[in-house]
Parts: C-alpha cells; sequence; structure tokens
C-alpha cells in the first residue's frame, strides 16, 4: 500500500461515514466513575433420528459487529467477512454503522480500497450470538511500523446506563503516545488511569457537556495536557472516544494529527434508527493540529 502525499491528502478529506457533526461545547460537572431426556426403545430408529434432525437444525443467532478505522498510516480500506465485501473505502477516523454477521468463527480481510490483492490483514474472528463488538483497524502499515497493523476486537456494552448518566469507553489507538490520563478540565477529576496503547475501558459520567484532557500518564494525574477536546453527552447514550493519529505526525510516516473520535453506539430519539460517529472540536492552542 502507498502512504504518499495524495494518499495522505484523501485520507484528510474523506473523515466519516454516515451521519457526522462537530460539537464544540463548554466544561462538565465531574463524574467517574440442558433438558431432561426420556427413555428411547432400541427399535424406534426414525423418532431418534428425527429428534437428533431437531437440534442440528437449531439456529445460532446472530451478533452485531461494526469496523473502525484507526490506522493513521493506512489508506482507505475495505472489508470483507467471509469473503464477502461489507464496506468500502472505509477513511481513517470512520466508524461504520453495526452489521449482523452470523455468530461464529468469521473470516475478516481488510484490503486496500479498490485492491483485492493488497491485503494488509485477514484472519478469524470470533463473534457470539446477541452480542455487539467493535473492530478497529489500529497500528501501522510497513516495515518501519512502531505498532503492527491488526484488528483489536472489543465487546461493546450497550446497555442503558440510565437517563441521567452516559457511558464512555475510551480506546488508545495513537501508535506513537504514551500511556494517557483523561481528566474534567473544569474539576480535574479523572476518567481514565494509565491507559496504554490498545487498551479501553468504560466509564460512567453525567450527561451533559465536557471538555475532556489528555494527559501523559503520570501517578498524580496532573501530567501535560497534550490536547483537550469538548463533547456532548446526552444521557442514556453509550458513546467510544478513539484517541487516534499522531502525537508528533512530522516524525511518523504520515501527517495524521492526534484526534478524539467520538462515536455515539447507542440510538437516540433524534437519530433514527442508525448511531452516528461524532467529530469533536479540539480546543487545545498548544496541541498538534
Amino acid at each position: 500500500m502507498s502512504s504518499d502525499t495524495t494518499e495522505t491528502s484523501r485520507r484528510r478529506v474523506l473523515l466519516g461515514i454516515g451521519t457526522g457533526v462537530t460539537v464544540g461545547l463548554a466544561g462538565c460537572a465531574g463524574g467517574s466513575g440442558s433438558g431432561d431426556g426420556a427413555d428411547t426403545p432400541a427399535d424406534t430408529d426414525t423418532e431418534t433420528a428425527t429428534e437428533t434432525s431437531t437440534e442440528t437444525d437449531t439456529p445460532a443467532g446472530n451478533a452485531s459487529v461494526r469496523m473502525a478505522h484507526m490506522s493513521p498510516n493506512a489508506p482507505n480500506v475495505d472489508v470483507y467477512v467471509d469473503g464477502s465485501a461489507v464496506l468500502e473505502d472505509v477513511p481513517f477516523g470512520a466508524v461504520s454503522d453495526y452489521l449482523d454477521v452470523p455468530a461464529g468463527e468469521r473470516m475478516v480481510e481488510i484490503t486496500a480500497a479498490g485492491d483485492a490483492e493488497t491485503s494488509v490483514f485477514s484472519g478469524a474472528v470470533p463473534v457470539e450470538a446477541e452480542t455487539a463488538y467493535t473492530v478497529a483497524a489500529i497500528g501501522e502499515i510497513g516495515d518501519e511500523a512502531d505498532e503492527p497493523f491488526e484488528p483489536l476486537v472489543l465487546e461493546d456494552d450497550n446497555s442503558d446506563p440510565g437517563g441521567e448518566t452516559a457511558r464512555v469507553r475510551l480506546v488508545h489507538a495513537s501508535p506513537d503516545a504514551p500511556a494517557v490520563d483523561v481528566t474534567l478540565a473544569s474539576s480535574g477529576d479523572v476518567l481514565f488511569d494509565g491507559v496504554a496503547y490498545g487498551e479501553s475501558g468504560y466509564v460512567e459520567v453525567p450527561a451533559g457537556d465536557c471538555t475532556l484532557q489528555i494527559r501523559g500518564d503520570t501517578e498524580s494525574n496532573d501530567g501535560d495536557v497534550a490536547a483537550e477536546f469538548d463533547v456532548s453527552l446526552d444521557g442514556g447514550q453509550v458513546y467510544t472516544a478513539f484517541a487516534a493519529g499522531y502525537l508528533s505526525p512530522d516524525d511518523e510516516p504520515a501527517d495524521t494529527p492526534f484526534d478524539l473520535v467520538v462515536a455515539q453506539d447507542t440510538m437516540s430519539e433524534s437519530m433514527g434508527s442508525d448511531p452516528a460517529s461524532v467529530r469533536v472540536a479540539h480546543m487545545s492552542p498548544n496541541a498538534p493540529t
């Protein structure tokens, strides 16, 4: 795959799938946050075969799976599940809607957009029925990658957090960033402590407008603020915030700056039938742009 200037520009322009909005809002208050069997006579072969056939025909059910492109130097990608294209021309920073797929071990392949012969990942991804997953493409492509390109499979908790509460998950997907703390600008309360690359975690916070501070991890959670992002969180909803891009893009193979990509994982009445991908406002004057 190529990571030249033209491809980079294309990735920077196409930043979302589906609904996308930019929000710039004020800070908020603190918060963290086997069945019974029966004997069968030996000469009833037909009945025994019928019972076995009924058990075999039981459907396995479906899982809900979505894809997120968080590899900062990868081009737009196509995604195949069991040999069929399910997403095409997915740019960096995009989070798809959930797709229904049969439960079990699914073969997933990620290729360069429009080039099925250039595969960056191919492998089995097991999913369980009645369970939601996010498969995030993270890491870097190329021989000089600091972190290898790979799918990060996350099980999503989209249960209702309550009417006045929002559930937020942080996913650290920035390959050149150290472990981070996330604090609220308004109060200094710690939401996430020491989240390293490839790690994630949930926290529940009061609904409202928040300014999130991304800091280098320290024991006292008071490290220098690398970036601030203003977001608005609706009550009763679940969000995933991907810390993605390069903290120091000038020293990396692509000019993809550090960003916080926030996806709303659940549906609110105003959204209709589809979850949204949300862009947040970058309000830190001394952070990378």
